[in-house]
């Protein structure tokens, strides 16, 4: 391998924030936070820790994961840790929703995984390290640490004053590591947001002092123009060939200003090495040269990758996710073979209870469409961000309807009728970072058949479309910075959505594609 070799981030695209790392042997696995959506905490496993492949779900059972129907899109389950000791899987999380940390353990990392250990206890963040006398530590936001017996659930010491970074705001993501003689400890500071950046410090002891790293924060964005941003919350690991590596969340914002970013908060790679004994990170690229020495695999770049579902297996993939539970009684692959059957519980998207099935939007250029036999049902294809941002398309009566809703604000934007039976609905998203020279801000704006609501600033353009016989005809194109973070607010990203507000429904597949550029 040359020194010129590169991987591309984000290694695991789309809405997977908060990302915590373990190596057991050759594997790598990696979780990440869910927030509203059950099944809670996504697995993956790598090899590389380029290429990642998602394994299961950690909380993936009612008994483990209470998510009450009041959950908001930015409540539920907030940054895990993954940990391997002593022969096991350890993950911790905080499910704010309830407001109690939880603890889980497991032989396999694909599950499944026990029934939780409750700590009620302060802050968010929980991660867990073992000292050199085999106490277990539960280390959380703020920053302070608790001597624990993670099996039974008890505090035994606590809490203990760490160091809390440098001054910034909503010191977080703190990690505790033994590395030779000294106990460093990670902790993220200045919000998750274009404030965010890593800081360092270590200790002889796990109980402290700390000394500060002497560069902090040693990875930051804040204040460039660099395509990546908000870096942090990070974790170490190091990998089979003794090299150090740092996954972190960043975001890809678009458009002109202010830019917007879709598709939430994303999983990192960056390689680190040590100087004087402290860890040093350049920034971070999409991109990335790895370092000389890494194992070629390593450098193989991530597939674009799209994928198609067909409902002829016997569960749900994994990487499917609900709205805060997923009754029984909501869905079934055995209702009609080979189809997924949704059957409304709620009449609505604009408010909590609608049955729906999601997936993350993984590119800013991609199509998602779906086959769906409406029957005597209301049902269709969303991209969602929550309740109150969402724009949608579906099949009702004998009429596919476009439809959305923006804060306060619902609209119906096309409408087409179609002839009974199953119909094809697709949805697209194409970035829009700046204007075609030849069309001027004036010329959109006065053109009368300019896309709705697209504008210079706009991020990128939602077209939804239904197949008919003559082909696809576009029912609406909208305005995508109204599906943002920056607009809709919270920790969370967009997502495909099959749903059903009115009896029920059956879907023949599912099909996503990155859109080349």
């Amino acid at each position: 391998m040359t020194d010129a070799a590169t991987f591309r981030n984000p290694v695991v695209p789309g809405f997977h924030p908060d990302p915590s790392v373990c190596r057991v042997g050759e594997d790598y696995y990696l979780v990440c936070s869910s927030f509203e959506y059950f099944p809670g905490v996504p697995i993956l496993h790598s090899r590389d820790l380029v290429n990642w492949r998602q394994i299961g779900n950690v909380l993936d059972r009612p008994s483990q994961l209470e998510l009450p129907p009041d959950t908001h899109a930015s409540g539920g389950v907030f940054a895990p840790t993954i940990r391997h000791h002593d022969g096991r899987f350890w993950m911790v999380t905080t499910n704010v929703s309830i407001g109690r940390h939880l603890l889980v353990t497991a032989t396999d990392p694909a599950g499944p995984w026990s029934e939780p250990v409750h700590f009620d206890l302060p802050h968010v963040d929980p991660s867990l390290a073992w000292d050199d006398n085999g106490d277990c530590w539960l280390t959380v936001s703020g920053v302070e640490s608790y001597r624990i017996d993670p099996t039974a659930g008890t505090v035994l010491e606590g809490p203990v004053p760490m160091w809390s970074g440098t001054g910034g705001q909503y010191p977080e993501a703190p990690h505790l590591y033994r590395i030779g003689d000294w106990w460093y400890l990670l902790v993220s500071e200045g919000g998750t947001h274009t404030g965010h950046a890593v800081s360092v410090a270590r200790s002889r002891n796990i109980r402290g002092p700390f000394e500060p790293g002497p560069v902090n924060p040693f990875l930051t964005h804040r204040s460039t123009n660099r395509p990546v941003q908000a870096t942090g919350h990070a974790d170490l690991v190091q990998a089979t060939d003794g090299s150090w590596w740092l996954v972190l969340l960043g975001i890809r914002a678009r458009g002109q200003w202010p830019p917007y970013h879709v598709l939430g908060r994303e999983t990192f790679l960056a390689p680190v090495r040590w100087v004087d004994g402290w860890p040093v990170v350049d920034p971070v690229e999409e991109v990335t040269v790895a370092p000389p020495g890494s194992p070629p695999a390593l450098a193989a770049p991530s597939a674009p990758g799209g994928y198609r579902d067909d409902f002829d297996t016997a569960a749900l993939a994994p990487q499917w996710m609900s709205l805060r539970d997923r009754p029984s009684s909501s869905w079934s692959l055995t209702d009609r073979p080979g189809w997924l059957t949704l059957h409304a519980a709620g009449s609505t998207l604009d408010r909590a209870g609608a049955t729906m099935v999601v997936r993350r939007q993984e590119h800013h250029d991609c199509r998602a469409g779906v086959r769906v036999d409406p029957g005597a049902g209301r049902a269709g294809l969303t991209l969602r961000v929550d309740e109150a941002h969402h724009y949608d398309i579906e099949v009702c009566d004998g009429r596919v309807r476009v439809g959305g809703r923006v804060g306060p604000f619902r609209q119906v934007f096309g409408e087409l009728s179609v002839p009974p039976g199953p119909v094809t609905l697709t949805i697209a998203t194409r970035t829009a970072d700046v204007l075609p020279p030849t069309v001027t801000a004036a010329d959109q704006v006065a053109a009368p058949d300019a896309p709705f609501g697209v504008r210079p600033a706009a991020c990128d353009t939602v077209s939804l479309a239904v197949l008919t016989d003559d082909g696809p005809v576009v029912l609406a194109e909208l305005d995508g910075r109204y599906l943002s973070t920056e607009v809709a607010a919270g920790f969370t990203g967009r997502v495909f959505g099959l749903y059903v507000t009115g009896g029920s429904a059956s879907f023949d597949w599912f099909d996503y594609r990155p859109a080349p550029r």
